[in-house]
């Protein structure tokens, strides 16, 4: 499992971490009953508190993404992947609604928009 935290992000070190598993797995990368690395572990590889692990993994039990077996650790769950793309969808709707408030308040164009986000997501995944 390969997990790089930003420090310069504005984004808490758990959610990067949640983020990046849910990636992985959604992905392939990580797969269903496969072992996580301890708290402990990925907190002293990442050099953070354990605490912030805690956060992360609290969250993806949460979330449907991992299981914990007390004394054996935490795994990939089986997930159902149409709840998944449900989840992810309704958290883009979010996202992009808050876009578009600041859109209209910058008065950017839905033309000028739509160019961004085509460059923004052709940046992210090249052909």
């Amino acid at each position: 499992m390969n997990i790089i935290i930003n420090n310069s992000s504005g984004v808490p070190i758990y959610e990067q971490i949640e983020e990046q598993i849910k990636s992985q797995i959604m992905t392939g990368d990580l797969v269903t009953g496969e072992a996580l690395p301890s708290m402990r572990i990925l907190a002293k590889d990442l050099k953070i508190s354990i605490i912030t692990t805690k956060r992360a993994y609290e969250d993806l039990e949460r979330d449907g993404f991992i299981e914990s077996v007390t004394g054996k650790g935490s795994f990939v769950k089986g997930i159902n992947s149409d709840l998944i793309k449900e989840n992810m969808m309704f958290a883009i709707q979010e996202l992009l609604e808050t876009a578009v408030d600041k859109a209209i308040i910058g008065k950017v164009s839905y033309d000028e928009m739509e160019e961004m986000l085509k460059l923004l997501y052709e940046e992210k995944i090249p052909d």
